[in-house]
């Protein structure tokens, strides 16, 4: 399980809160724009929407950068580190991202754990970051995957950055290739589970033989749902809370900023 090792365990509470965002897709300089959209600029009124909520922890979901370039990870750093957000802030690879650029971007409140331990339930963080846009989980990494899930007894939470299932648009062709595969193992060995996603640009919510599946709206700019082509509006940043109370199932709602 060395993906998923060592731990981070919360503080000792009655309930945990955490918020999922996505899809930032910045650039060296934080006012170039993607699609007409100040990227870095959405990324900032994100941190300061949730920084307001007082989050456990926030998990950002992928598509750090849309340049490549290591100042875009940096300027992430440099954003998260100038927000009144005080939590941890934990993340996955999108297809965009080099996992060696994350790993430098890491350090102090910016954490590098992959699962995250409460009372209330467990928190998975999966690499599903393959060798084209399209996602794939690696065969060891899904064993991985079952092994972690093995060692807990309550509700999971599960964090990749591409959508498993079909969402019926344009960015199918950038799928999780072996969503099937992944969800299988989620539901055959996790008592209770819930899935989250980025990747697609916008809400959604689907079931998987009892696996609430979500997708999170992007910190960028959003794609329209059910589109055969690429279509873009720009609806404002949104991210997704979760919240996770003992014996019962998390409750999730998306925030859109705009509202």
């Amino acid at each position: 399980m060395a993906w998923f090792d060592p731990p981070y365990f919360c503080p000792a509470s009655t309930e945990l809160n955490f918020a999922h965002f996505t899809d930032a897709h910045l650039f060296a300089q934080p006012q170039e724009q993607y699609f007409g959209v100040r990227t870095g600029q959405h990324l900032q009124q994100t941190l300061a929407a949730m920084a307001a909520e007082a989050f456990d922890f926030v998990v950002f979901g992928g598509d750090l950068t849309q340049d490549h370039s290591p100042e875009s990870y940096q300027l992430f750093a440099e954003l998260v580190a100038n927000s009144a957000l005080q939590c941890p802030v934990f993340w996955v690879p999108g297809n965009h991202d080099e996992l060696s650029q994350l790993n430098a971007m890491t350090e102090g409140q910016i954490r590098p754990e992959k699962r995250i331990e409460h009372a209330c339930g467990q928190v998975l963080l999966i690499n599903s970051k393959g060798d084209t846009p399209a996602g794939w989980v690696a065969e060891n990494h899904l064993a991985e995957l079952g092994d972690a899930i093995d060692t807990a007894a309550s509700q999971q939470v599960f964090i990749t950055h591409h959508h498993p299932l079909p969402i019926h648009g344009y960015l199918d062709k950038h799928i999780l290739e072996n969503g099937d595969a992944l969800l299988q193992c989620i539901e055959t060995r996790s008592r209770s589970a819930t899935v989250l996603h980025g990747h697609t640009h916008h809400d959604y919510h689907h079931d998987y033989q009892g696996v609430e599946v979500f997708g999170t709206p992007a910190t960028s700019v959003q794609f329209v749902k059910n589109a055969a082509s690429w279509q873009q509006e720009n609806l404002g940043p949104g991210y997704r809370r979760v919240r996770l109370v003992a014996n019962k199932a998390p409750i999730t709602e998306v925030k859109w900023l705009a509202n």
